[in-house]
């Protein structure tokens, strides 16, 4: 049986994340309140911000901004704004 939380970033009760995503307390706390929707949608946003602002993998600067904007994502309304020099692409 899927455990439910209440999703903080999509304001509901939903199928909750099946493995804590990284061992520190962001991670826990993304473990605690966050659907397996909202993350999926996490990583088409992830994915944007790896390109926009060039980031290398598993370094130390990546994960920063990672985690600064995984924080913003999911616990900050709408501050998980796309990086300044953002185009999005044509529809």
């Amino acid at each position: 049986m899927a455990r439910t939380v209440f999703c903080e970033k999509l304001k509901k009760d939903l199928p909750g994340m099946q493995f804590k995503p990284w061992q520190t307390a962001l991670g826990q706390r993304i473990y605690d309140h966050v659907s397996q929707d909202a993350w999926k949608m996490w990583t088409e946003h992830f994915k944007m911000i790896m390109n926009e602002y060039r980031l290398a993998g598993g370094s130390a600067d990546a994960n920063k901004v990672l985690f600064e904007q995984a924080e913003k994502f999911f616990f900050g309304g709408d501050n998980a704004a796309p990086p300044p020099d953002f185009k999005a692409p044509p529809a």
